[in-house]
């Protein structure tokens, strides 16, 4: 696995060597399909207080950025991020706001990766890389520091936050939004929100981003806190993405904040754990109780700080380099809550993520997994065993949504006929048999 410098060796990440740097169309606007279907393959029903919850809910978009460096994790992080986000939610028949009642919450936050669209400094580090290897090779040292200094430029240019002028943020926060959509027709409003600037600036801070991750999800959590009572920075920013036109989505009196869940892929996933964490319950807004957590592949790398009392659910591919088993394993003795894990036999790190896929088209879009010795086969997480691959980006993802509906369904609305699912009892219809499921019962 190539390491990223800027801190948690995830993909995506800028590396100063010759390795190469791992290098979805976003539905707008409302849409109206049926529901998921869960458990033994019927239709999911609305549960307790899902708040107009049907087979059919019109999904609405909206989306707000308050600046790219409107917020300041503090010490010991140095930098800044956006505070910006994409929001789907059930849309109400007036099409000015959700539907009746209140909605649960649902936050979930990207990883690292690249930050700005710069598809002229893509071409330039690929080509850089290609000279790289051919210098290496020949022995040419003025060769290797020639083009180790052009991949060092261009890395800039995909690593810099704020974008130069001209160039496009790369939007992760964009590549769950078929998860987002899912859940909004169950109920819920999600809210995708960006760290691009944390990791522009997460270089040699692996200490601490991901503290800062998690203030970053409490911050948005606050403004929702204060939107919820008509009050704070979000009033009035809503717009609409494809516009950019403000729009006049009423969200005052509509959310839930004692059933908040959060979902974190890859390093978002780190950042997830770590403000769920046992210890970290505190620093939550006033008024708010995040009832479930779900990482994506999350990053592994600290167990000092267990989540033992908040349900957990852990969803990773054996293609995937990323240690992210670890937390089921860290907390299997201790738990209070439930516990899931959720395993893949041939999903990958990437195919979470439509932005980061190379189905999207988008810059440094990369099909992540290893190839194995033989054909069809990759690397699994040890190094050692060959797992057959066989999951494509489209299949991956109805998995991956079939377990996110019914984590959340279950944590944040009671609904129990998740549980065969969640328990491994029965299985997702519609997709191949490579799903194995942990869980473990609360002690």
């Amino acid at each position: 696995m190539a390491v990223d410098k800027r801190g948690g060796g995830d993909f995506g990440g800028r590396v100063r060597t010759a390795a190469l740097v791992a290098s979805a169309v976003v539905v707008a606007g409302a849409a109206t399909v049926p529901a998921l279907a869960v458990g033994g393959g019927t239709p999911a029903t609305p549960g307790p207080g899902t708040a107009g919850a049907s087979a059919t809910v019109s999904v609405g978009r909206v989306s707000y950025d308050l600046g790219d460096l409107a917020f300041v994790p503090g010490a010991p992080y140095e930098g800044k991020s956006e505070l910006a986000a994409v929001v789907r939610y059930p849309e109400g028949p007036d099409g000015k706001g959700p539907t009746r009642g209140r909605h649960p919450l649902i936050v979930m936050q990207h990883g690292q990766w690249a930050t700005c669209a710069d598809r002229a400094a893509q071409r330039g580090l690929t080509k850089a890389q290609k000279a790289l290897a051919l210098a290496e090779k020949a022995g040419d040292e003025a060769g290797v520091a020639r083009q180790t200094e052009i991949i060092e430029k261009m890395s800039d240019r995909l690593w810099a936050w704020p974008c130069k002028a001209g160039v496009s943020p790369l939007p992760s926060s964009s590549g769950y939004d078929y998860l987002a959509r899912s859940l909004a027709r169950q109920g819920f409003v999600v809210v995708s929100v960006g760290a691009d600037g944390i990791n522009a600036t997460s270089g040699g801070q692996a200490d601490s981003v991901y503290q800062a991750r998690a203030a970053l999800i409490n911050k948005h959590l606050d403004l929702w806190r204060q939107l919820d009572v008509g009050k704070g920075p979000l009033r009035g920013k809503l717009k609409d993405p494809r516009t950019g036109r403000a729009v006049g989505a009423a969200f005052a009196g509509h959310l839930d904040l004692g059933r908040v869940g959060t979902l974190g892929h890859s390093m978002g996933g780190g950042g997830v754990m770590q403000q769920v964490s046992d210890k970290r319950h505190g620093d939550w807004p006033a008024g708010v109780k995040v009832r479930a957590a779900l990482g994506l592949a999350p990053t592994a790398t600290w167990e000092n700080e267990p989540v033992t009392k908040v349900p957990l659910a852990v969803l990773w591919g054996t293609c995937d380099q990323v240690n992210t088993g670890e937390y089921v394993r860290w907390n299997r003795k201790t738990n209070k809550a439930p516990l899931h894990g959720i395993t893949l036999t041939g999903g990958n790190h990437n195919y979470f993520n439509t932005q980061w896929s190379p189905g999207s088209g988008q810059v440094a879009a990369v099909d992540d997994a290893i190839p194995g010795e033989r054909p069809g086969r990759c690397v699994s997480q040890d190094g050692r065993n060959q797992q057959h691959r066989g999951l494509d980006e489209a299949t991956q993802r109805r998995i991956a949504t079939g377990y996110t509906v019914a984590f959340f369904r279950r944590y944040l609305l009671g609904d129990t006929s998740a549980d065969a699912l969640l328990t491994g009892r029965k299985k997702l219809p519609g997709v191949p048999g490579v799903v194995k499921v942990e869980y473990v019962k609360p002690h």
